[in-house]
């Protein structure tokens, strides 16, 4: 479908709503080479300093496609912000519109004059439900909207379109404020609420109440954009629920020019997205319905309870944490580890039965973890990820570092056939070593030589790959997870042996939401690690 956008003829008519999956430069770069449909790219909005966000948990679901967020507007600040945009090769075809929020007219204004020569509009953020001092608060004041508009116009030459709120008695009157201040169109709406979910007597979302998004809020959406399409001519993003070609007809005929799908992307991969936006636009076409079904309505974000029976410390920071029972976790697939009041964060389970994990202290976190006493009550969500499937015969070679030996034991636990390369600081760090052996051959490099192998695990690796021969090297399958700087080291060796497609690698990047949507895991090359992964071909940590 040709859409004309400000001056742009479009190479597809949909966008997704800032904050959820094109968080991230190397993502939105993803989407630019490969997505042509979503022709409006909105970036994760940027303030004017670098801001944390709210601690995990993030994200939650109440129903089958329904869900609530409180990210927190986590990002890097302006200044390194823009860094990412002008790296970005945007097509002709495409519109990079920059969400930006601030907690003053001062900011906005600032913001807007950093990242607008390198945007082809900017979304002003008037309407997060859950930051406190920001978003809403401004979005429900007609004079404080029309402040920040006509400020932030006087400052740029490119479009602004203010982001409003569904959370106001007559958001035409808002609408008409910011048209008045000489807003170039809108964005509606952003996600309705606050809202409350709860997991065995807790709250689920470490800021209590979030932002609710997913079909619930569809007819909200579409009310508000017959709203404003009643008070203005000016183009319209239409945003909230919208996942079918019905939503989507039913958006552009309640007023909207380009119609945003975000929450019904949860738990698809990036070839998943793909596929599903150009079924979608084949539906716009033939008046089918096809892509609905492509959604997952099937994700379990739910929590099941389990108890801490021995936590065993290796040395001063590092940990094992066994619990009472069993855990349903294929090899390559990580579940989430929840404890009220102080967070949830992935990690892969060493062994799945019992479910025990290992822990470093390199956070709030996981520093917590390190004290828990036996007979603790934590929670659990998952399996996330995906599993790996490696070919008939393969000879698997496991190589790991840190936490990584989790990520890979089960793997040569369960298919056999197998080597292990692990690596550590030193002798007091190694652990689990007897059961590796029970199921591979070991190979162990510590840096001070106190055990086995003096020096890096890669170069012992080098010297075992150096020894093989041609036809041993074509059956190997490499499985690396570890900090990035080890997973980088691994790769380069192993390219001097293999093919590309031998090698999947795991890095620890930060996973937040596990299910696709809030793009922290994002690589280098945009892929998510925790739908598209964690295992990856490919990689260049």
């Amino acid at each position: 479908m040709s859409t004309e956008f400000f001056g742009k003829t479009l190479s597809g008519p949909f966008t997704i709503p800032s904050g959820i999956v094109t968080t991230a430069p190397s993502i939105i770069q993803y989407f630019f080479d490969r997505v042509p449909e979503v022709g409006v790219i909105t970036t994760k909005s940027i303030g004017l300093a670098p801001r944390a966000g709210n601690r995990e948990p993030v994200y939650s679901q109440y129903a089958p496609g329904c869900f609530v967020n409180a990210v927190g507007l986590t990002n890097p600040g302006a200044e390194a912000a823009l860094a990412g945009i002008k790296g970005l090769r945007v097509p002709d075809d495409r519109f990079l519109l920059t969400s930006i929020f601030g907690g003053s007219v001062e900011e906005f204004v600032e913001v807007a004059r950093l990242l607008a020569p390198h945007s082809d509009g900017l979304e002003l953020n008037l309407s997060c439900p859950h930051a406190s001092g920001y978003g809403m608060a401004m979005g429900q004041d007609p004079v404080v909207v029309a402040e920040i508009v006509a400020a932030v116009k006087a400052a740029v030459d490119i479009p602004v379109i203010p982001k409003l709120t569904p959370n106001t008695p007559d958001i035409g009157a808002i609408a008409k404020a910011a048209a008045d201040a000489g807003a170039d169109g809108f964005c509606a709406i952003n996600t309705v609420g606050p809202g409350y979910t709860s997991s065995h007597g807790e709250p689920v979302l470490s800021n209590g109440v979030g932002g609710m998004s997913g079909k619930g809020v569809l007819p909200i959406a579409l009310k508000c954009i017959r709203e404003i399409r009643e008070v203005s001519d000016l183009p319209i993003v239409g945003c909230g629920g919208f996942s079918s070609a019905a939503d989507v007809d039913e958006a552009m005929k309640a007023g909207a020019n380009v119609v945003g799908v975000g929450s019904a992307l949860t738990g698809m991969n990036s070839e998943e997205i793909g596929a599903y936006f150009v079924q979608l636009g084949k539906d716009l076409d033939t008046h089918s319905g096809f892509a609905e079904a492509m959604i997952r309505y099937d994700i379990d974000m739910d929590f099941e309870p389990v108890t801490l029976v021995e936590n065993r410390r290796v040395c001063e920071d590092i940990g094992l944490l066994t619990f009472d029972r069993p855990i349903n976790v294929q090899a390559g697939e990580f579940i989430y580890l929840w404890i009220p009041g102080l967070g949830e964060k992935p990690f892969s389970a060493l062994v799945d039965d019992p479910f025990t994990l290992v822990v470093i202290d390199v956070g709030q976190f996981t520093h917590a973890l390190m004290d828990l006493t036996p007979g603790t009550e934590a929670y659990v969500r998952g399996p996330h990820g995906v599993p790996v499937s490696p070919p008939e015969g393969a000879h698997i070679m496991a190589v790991a570092g840190g936490t990584g030996l989790a990520a890979v034991y089960q793997i040569a636990r369960d298919f056999g056939n197998a080597e292990f390369f692990i690596g550590a600081r030193s002798e007091d760090r190694l652990y689990f070593l007897d059961e590796c052996e029970e199921v591979a051959q070991v190979h162990v490099a510590t840096d001070d030589g106190s055990r086995g192998y003096h020096g890096r695990v890669t170069e012992m690796l080098r010297e075992r790959l150096a020894a093989m021969s041609a036809a041993d090297l074509e059956k190997i399958v490499f499985y690396n997870c570890g900090p990035e700087p080890m997973v980088r080291a691994a790769i380069t060796v192993e390219r001097e042996f293999v093919s590309e497609a031998q090698i999947l690698s795991a890095v620890d990047y930060m996973t937040k939401c596990g299910v696709g949507i809030c793009g922290a895991c994002a690589t280098p090359d945009g892929r998510r690690i925790c739908v598209d992964g964690p295992f990856l071909s490919g990689l260049n940590p």
